[in-house]
This record gives structure tokens, sequence and C-alpha cells, in this order.
């Protein structure tokens, strides 16, 4: 996966990049992304891209 990626922190109320970015396919066949927070730590879930 090439690049970075950026996703909304719920706990840092903040956009961040996100660290270890897999991308993962939802049960309606969309395309999304799963990480962490490098900042907090808490999951961070972007849909699309």
């Amino acid at each position: 996966m090439a690049g970075k990626v950026e996703a909304y922190c719920v706990k840092c109320k903040q956009k961040r990049e996100m660290k270890d970015p897999a991308e993962v396919t939802m049960a309606n066949g969309k395309k999304a992304r799963k990480g962490t927070c490098p900042t907090c730590g808490t999951k961070m879930f972007k849909i699309g891209g």
C-alpha cells in the first residue's frame, strides 16, 4: 500500500495519519482501511479510497 492514509481519530478529535493501515473489504463489498492512531492508539477506520 503506497502513501499515507489520513483518518479522523474520535479520541483525539483530529485528523491524523493512520499507523499500520490495512485494506479490508466490508460486508457490502466496499473497500475500507483500518489502522491505529499514532498518538493515542485508538483504532481508526476510513471507508473508501
